[in-house]
């Protein structure tokens, strides 16, 4: 059989990427070497208590992520932050400090040392930076904000948001939205200041997920296409052959007028490799070290701490073990069962991925040690579970950017052939919701535009 599109990679993006241009009328299969669809969306149920091995939450921020939760029928089960999230919390000299989510809240709170706060005050009066040279994140911050809020606060956030470590990570791939920002208004403190004004809410406060967790996503997306998903066929080569590709499986092969390959980079590197040699060397350049989750569940009592925020971030310069940790009963309801609340700790990533080869006991007596210090638990866990991942999240390292073009170029170079995935602009499920439309939309222009796609071609929905 020959097919619209075959697109490789049952994870978020993929499934995405074959709703859209299903729904746009074209023939499309999904193949997912695993027995499931979803990738590192994994929720688990363990008795009352949900687990997400992988990703927590989705920003409202953005639309396409929105408008695809409500055509898939989930907001009925969707959950917004739950009011109990008040607090920022940060590790420093072995305690938690608090930290309030209004703007000022570093300014104002005495985590930071007197003189790290004033100079907060000062960004206004640096320049703008007007050369091309590429900054790490962390030499950014220390421009804009000094050397104390970089350390302490956006070197903590880039281990809990991306594993990754600041000093080594792109700003212009990080947060490009900030990076523009001093571009367009000269300060990131105006910057923020005319959102507000705008309308703009903090970030944190704009997370939602659904009542079966993460998993829900990718689950409706699956429904949605019905068979168009196979499961279980890992893809051995992808083949440029009259009008189209062959892709040989396990189990056959067949054919298709174009390809999206939405894997992990370290999978598209080997298919891209017979097909795109610059874009299979740009993938197998990704970095992406080892990650563990263990998740927690007490029963209320036995833990002291009031868990009244997201949860708390550790600077590298502690030295502890865990990068940081999420109070996943505060987030979301559902997550505890009734008298109980539900904790998740993260170890490994860039800053320190040997730790996430530990064993599954040895992971979560840290943690639990970690907890017992910080947030006053007594006892042991009436739940523990453990997720350790080979490969973790992606690194945007410097040279990203060329990275990206490398990657992209692909669909120039080699007609028919397109990519997206969490490796090109956003780790997030979001993100990778944002590009899977515009691949799809890449897709679609690409078939209109080449005989073999006329409406003939097509299947109605």
């Amino acid at each position: 059989m020959t097919f619209d599109v075959a697109v490789i990679g049952g994870g978020v993006s993929g499934l995405a990427t074959a709703y859209a241009l299903k729904a746009q009328g074209h023939r499309v299969v999904v193949l997912e070497r695993q027995v499931r669809a979803g990738g590192n969306a994994i929720s688990e149920r363990i008795g009352g208590f949900l687990m997400e091995h992988g990703p927590s939450s989705v920003n409202a921020a953005d639309r396409q992520a929105e408008t695809l939760s409500r055509t898939l029928g989930l907001d009925a089960a969707r959950f917004e932050l739950g009011p109990g999230v008040r607090y920022r919390y940060l590790l420093r000299d072995r305690r938690l400090h608090r930290i309030p989510s209004h703007a000022l809240g570093f300014a104002t709170a005495r985590y930071l040392p007197p003189l790290a706060r004033l100079r907060l005050l000062a960004e206004f009066l640096v320049p703008p930076r007007r050369d091309s040279h590429e900054e790490t994140v962390a030499e950014f911050w220390r421009r804009r904000f000094g050397r104390d809020f970089a350390d302490l606060v956006i070197d903590p956030l880039v281990g809990g948001l991306f594993a990754g470590r600041a000093d080594e990570l792109s700003m212009p791939a990080v947060f490009p939205n900030l990076a523009a920002m001093e571009r367009r208004h000269g300060s990131i403190s105006r910057g923020v200041l005319a959102a507000r004004r705008a309308g703009g809410r903090m970030p944190g406060r704009r997370l939602y997920s659904w009542r079966g967790g993460m998993a829900s996503l990718p689950r409706a997306l699956a429904a949605a296409l019905g068979d168009a998903v196979v499961l279980g066929v890992p893809v051995r080569r992808v083949a440029r052959v009259a009008a189209g590709f062959r892709i040989d499986t396990g189990s056959g092969s067949l054919r298709a007028r174009s390809v999206v390959v939405a894997t992990q980079p370290h999978v598209a590197a080997g298919l891209l490799e017979g097909l795109d040699r610059d874009a299979a060397a740009a993938a197998a350049a990704f970095h992406a070290p080892l990650l563990a989750v263990v998740f927690l569940g007490y029963r209320r009592r036995q833990v002291g701490h009031a868990l009244d925020g997201l949860g708390y971030l550790v600077p590298s310069g502690q030295g502890r073990p865990v990068t940081g940790a999420l109070f996943c009963s505060t987030m979301f309801p559902g997550r505890a069962p009734a008298g109980h609340v539900a904790l998740a700790a993260y170890l490994g990533g860039a800053r320190a991925p040997a730790l996430a080869q530990a064993s599954q006991e040895e992971l979560i007596a840290a943690v639990g040690d970690e907890f017992r210090e910080f947030l006053g638990v007594r006892g042991d866990p009436v739940v523990a579970r453990v997720r350790q991942w080979p490969r973790g999240l992606p690194q945007y390292q410097l040279g990203h950017g060329a990275r990206v073009a490398k990657l992209r170029g692909a669909e120039q170079r080699a007609p028919g052939l397109f990519l997206t995935g969490n490796y090109f602009a956003g780790l997030s499920v979001a993100a990778c919701v944002t590009q899977a439309g515009e691949a799809a939309d890449r897709v679609n222009a690409y078939l209109i535009d080449r005989a073999d796609a006329l409406p003939d071609r097509r299947v109605a929905l």
